[in-house]
């Protein structure tokens, strides 16, 4: 078994959390996690990162505040999570899609994505856009960022266009959705994942594939 894990992804806070909390448990307790691959999903989201690097805020939508792209890609860590006034010696670490940079002084934390249909999921990803605010605002190293601004910046499929002799290329209409700033929630939720982290082994969610396909291995092979 691997050595228990000390870093709080901040996607755990939302698919993750809303899953199976046996799966998250064994991930942090002995870093045992199902093996994911996407495809195409990972060069598609950098490139639509990197597009914006240099670029004004007005340049990205008309409703973002007056300011310039300050970085892309950055990894941030926050100090580690208190509980119940105890230090759990967990500590957030991610890393971000867009960092924004504005004219006041304070920066926003954008989260970049590519979506089928142009929709506001501004809500679910909440959590995961406090915790990098939170990183900032709590740095392990470095000097603390005042966050006056997180949200969603989205791509979303509209029609392909092109020919042979320019090339093909998929035409994509872009919606911002900023997110209302929550710490309290946050810490909420963190605090939920840190005391489960910490307990007992929970009980596998109904329906859950990968404990079924463990399940249904067993039962074929024996713990082989």
């Amino acid at each position: 078994m691997g050595e228990p894990r000390a870093a709080i992804s901040p996607s755990h806070l939302t698919y993750a959390w809303g899953d199976c909390h046996r799966c998250l448990w064994l991930q942090y307790n002995h870093s045992v996690a199902a093996p994911i691959t996407m495809p195409l999903i990972g060069d598609l989201a950098d490139m639509q990162e990197r597009y914006f690097i240099g670029a004004k805020t007005s340049d990205m939508h008309p409703d973002l505040p007056e300011g310039k792209v300050h970085s892309h890609g950055g990894w941030v860590a926050s100090k580690n999570i208190i509980v119940d006034g105890v230090d759990s010696g967990l500590f957030i670490r991610g890393k971000y899609d867009l960092l924004l940079e504005f004219a006041d002084g304070t920066f926003g934390i954008v989260d970049c994505k590519l979506q089928k249909k142009d929709y506001d999921k501004s809500s679910f990803y909440a959590p995961q856009l406090e915790a990098y605010a939170f990183s900032l605002e709590n740095p392990q190293k470095d000097a603390p960022k005042q966050i006056s601004l997180v949200g969603l910046y989205t791509w979303s499929l509209d029609r392909a266009s092109g020919n042979l002799t320019a090339g093909f290329g998929y035409r994509v209409n872009s919606s911002w959705f900023p997110a209302e700033r929550n710490p309290i929630a946050l810490q909420e939720r963190l605090s939920d994942l840190v005391r489960m982290v910490r307990g007992e082994c929970p009980p596998s969610k109904d329906g859950c594939t990968v404990c079924d396909y463990v399940s249904a291995r067993r039962e074929v092979l024996g713990n082989g």
